[in-house]
């Protein structure tokens, strides 16, 4: 191999042409030892003092980050976003519970024993583990399922047991959530988290806020209404909720537009000015004790009937072991919960890990997740993940690391065991406002459509699929759905890849789509053609009707058009109808019609499938000339077919099957055909498999489209020049004879010499 020169912008190399057999060859010396399953085995099982501390830091990531903690320029911050986050997560605590149907004083349990656990167990440093309102809806749909409805009786024994079977439901899906978060990232797979895109989650947090919207709807007119669950619930819960709309709370209403005007038109000032102020306006907290101070000087629950908080319990209630018989009833409940929890937490985690540049880890973050879970499962809490508003507030006041995490955790414990009381009277309209101006972010996704459908048409329909079928279906239903659809994209999109013929661009080496450019340079005779997808069982008959497509014939019907041709021309010739002069061929048969082998086509299909031996013919056939007798056979304009494989990540075994047939196709025609730009690992994985033959060898295989280009040029000048030899030397040796013998006499005539390339 020659050197390579940089001469300007361009570049020169000097290189033999290498097919995969000559490239193996030259440098075999250099070819790396490749470690196998058994030497990765014996690695992953290896002991050594290095790797039990990289293993202890992995799952304790506190070791590795708080003994560098910078307590003069970080914690100041972190106790300044400690407290504005703590109060916030107090607020959404208690208004998230109302998703989940149960008393909103266990949303408090579930602000505060995730928190501790990631505090250990996680890696983002500002991301605010909690409630989070998609969670806690599919959490609720779960509860209302196993535990629906009103009690029969509106005794205080009735209404105790069904909230505390609601908060004991509630608890054992998040354990169990917990657990298969915890098992998968023990089994390192958090990669799982892949098969969402950002489409499908956009698309299913939206729906989840419409959900969770029309779900405070009855909180803010102060309606007293069934709960369903299940697909369709959306809409049964708006048909009682416009049935009964004269029964509305007119002080409910009213309180909830006037927090949620506020609230928004403040959140919208922190927004615009937020480099100017420098820790945003705690507005939902300064509404809500208006609220709760109003509503308590105001006896709203006596006058106007209003519902409110209630009683608030001080104090952690004792741990509970979960509930087997609901693990049985809800596992997919748990795997969508725990799934989803994970991916919208990984995904605002990745964020602010960009922006601060440090790393985090998935699958680590699965086991933090899992264990914060199980943790506030045992205590009663329900499913916690992490809340892009509340995270933003931690970030955006000077939060460090999740120090400010802990101290808000300190705040939750202290409304929960001091002055919880003075929340009583809160009325859960004020809680269901703040919930809906919450959503905002959620419901402006829906922006993303028109994006999306510029961008890519396929992310597009996974969007509108996964809401609609979530806004229908349910969250659980409508979360299997849409990856199901998801996944039905992704096999559209390679089992109909977009194929291509490409060309010579510049002269160079350089081989683009030849629609694209004008200019091209495509050597006469040869067509390159390029599938950009996997080929396996579901697109193999679709690559081999775009590679004929793209050759311009079929080759099996050639094939059989030249053995039925070739057939009759040995016919003519044994029956003395064919006769070869020095001026050219004379038949004195009638004219042949195709129709003629029209039985032998159909009972001797296989035969007519191989070749037929030319050996007994005293002429070569040229099946692109005008044949003999009007005998009528498609023409073939290629001598070399050359296949780019460079995008072809694998072939099963379907697809090698295919390939395989289709390959010998064209070569029975006698096209040259060139596999170029294939995978190392593809080229192993085809010698396994016993693909290689007499027929399909490995010196079809190039490096390079370039090299299989040039080496199809070589080897049609080389044979042009064998031509050009043998021709003369048959016309020297008829010369010969005639003067020899004083006559014509019979010389072996070529219809017409092939075309030159």
């Amino acid at each position: 191999m020659g050197p390579i020169e940089a001469v300007g912008n361009q570049y020169v190399v000097s290189r033999r042409i290498y097919s995969e057999d000559s490239f193996k060859d030259d440098h075999a010396k250099l070819h790396r030892y490749h470690k196998t399953f058994f030497d990765h085995l014996r690695l992953y099982f290896s002991c050594s003092a290095e790797k039990a501390k990289k293993i202890a830091l992995t799952f304790f990531p506190i070791a590795s980050w708080l003994p560098m903690y910078q307590i003069k320029e970080w914690l100041f911050g972190d106790i300044v976003s400690g407290i504005s986050t703590g109060l916030v997560a107090v607020l959404q605590g208690l208004a998230f519970a109302l998703l989940v149907n149960v008393t909103p004083g266990y949303g408090l349990y579930a602000a505060f024993f995730p928190v501790i656990i990631y505090f250990f167990f996680g890696t983002s440093r500002h991301i605010s583990v909690g409630p989070f309102p998609v969670l806690s809806l599919m959490v609720g749909t779960a509860v209302l399922r196993l535990a629906p409805g009103d009690p029969t009786n509106n005794s205080t024994e009735a209404i105790t047991a069904l909230n505390n079977e609601r908060v004991a439901i509630a608890a054992s899906v998040t354990v169990l959530a917990g657990i298969f978060q915890l098992a998968l990232g023990l089994l390192q797979v958090g990669f799982i988290v892949i098969y969402l895109s950002d489409s499908l989650i956009s698309g299913f947090t939206t729906a989840a806020a419409i959900h969770v919207l029309i779900s405070q709807l009855k909180f803010i007119l102060g309606l007293s209404i069934d709960a369903y669950s299940g697909p369709l619930s959306l809409f049964y819960t708006l048909r009682d909720i416009f049935t009964n709309i004269t029964e509305t709370n007119i002080a409910d209403l009213v309180t909830s537009i006037i927090i949620m005007v506020v609230v928004f038109a403040v959140k919208e000032i922190n927004d615009r000015f937020k480099a100017k102020i420098p820790v945003p306006i705690p507005i939902e907290v300064i509404m809500t004790v208006i609220a709760t101070g109003v509503s308590y000087a105001f006896n709203f629950q006596n006058k106007y009937g209003v519902d409110i908080v209630g009683t608030l319990e001080k104090g952690f209630q004792p741990p509970a072991a979960p509930r087997l018989s609901v693990f049985q009833e809800c596992i997919a409940d748990g795997f969508s919960i725990g799934i989803v929890g994970f991916a919208i937490g990984f995904s605002v985690a990745k964020v602010y890990s960009i922006k601060h540049d440090y790393v985090i880890d998935g699958n680590q973050e699965l086991v933090a997740f899992g264990l914060s879970n199980i943790f506030g499962g045992c205590f009663k809490g329900f499913a916690a993940s992490t809340s892009l508003s509340r995270s933003a507030v931690q970030e955006s006041t000077g939060g460090k690391t999740q120090v400010a995490g802990l101290l808000s955790a300190i705040i939750v414990m202290i409304v929960t065991l001091a002055i919880g009381f003075l929340l009583e009277p809160l009325q859960k309209s004020v809680l269901a406002a703040l919930v809906v101006i919450n959503l905002k972010g959620m419901l402006m996704q829906f922006n993303e459509i028109p994006n999306l459908f510029r961008k890519d048409k396929y992310d597009c329909v996974v969007w509108v699929v996964t809401f609609l079928a979530a806004v229908l279906l349910g969250l659980d239903l409508g979360l299997a759905a849409g990856v199901g659809f998801e996944l039905l994209t992704v096999v559209f999109r390679t089992q109909f890849p977009k194929c291509s013929q490409v060309a010579n661009v510049g002269g160079s080496n350089v081989y683009k789509n030849r629609k694209d450019y004008k200019e091209i340079y495509e050597p006469e005779g040869v067509k390159i053609f390029r599938c950009p997808s996997p080929i396996f069982f579901a697109n193999i008959d679709f690559f081999k009707d775009k590679l004929k497509a793209a050759a311009g014939f079929n080759p099996l019907r050639v094939l059989r058009k030249r053995n039925k041709a070739l057939r009759k021309i040995k016919k003519l010739i044994s029956k003395g109808e064919l006769q070869i002069t020095p001026k050219g061929l004379i038949c004195t048969s009638y004219d042949y019609k195709d129709s003629d082998d029209e039985e032998l086509d159909n009972n001797r299909i296989e035969e007519l499938d191989q070749p037929l031996n030319k050996a007994d013919i005293p002429f070569d056939i040229d099946w692109n000339a005008d044949l003999p007798n009007k005998i009528m056979v498609p023409k073939v304009d290629i001598h070399s077919l050359i296949i780019d494989f460079g995008a072809v990540s694998f072939l099963d075994m379907s697809g090698m099957k295919g390939l395989k047939g289709v390959l010998k196709e064209f070569i029975k025609i006698e096209v040259d055909v060139y596999i170029a730009g294939m995978d190392d690992n593809l080229l192993d994985k085809l010698e396994r498999c016993g693909f290689f033959d007499d027929t399909i060898t490995t010196s079809m295989i190039f490096l390079s489209v370039h090299d299989a280009v040039l080496h199809v040029l070589v080897k049609k000048e080389l044979n042009s020049l064998s031509k050009l030899k043998e021709i003369k030397e048959k016309e020297t040796g008829f010369y010969a004879d005639e003067n020899k013998n004083g006559s014509t006499g019979h010389k072996e005539y070529s219809l017409t010499v092939s075309s030159q390339l």
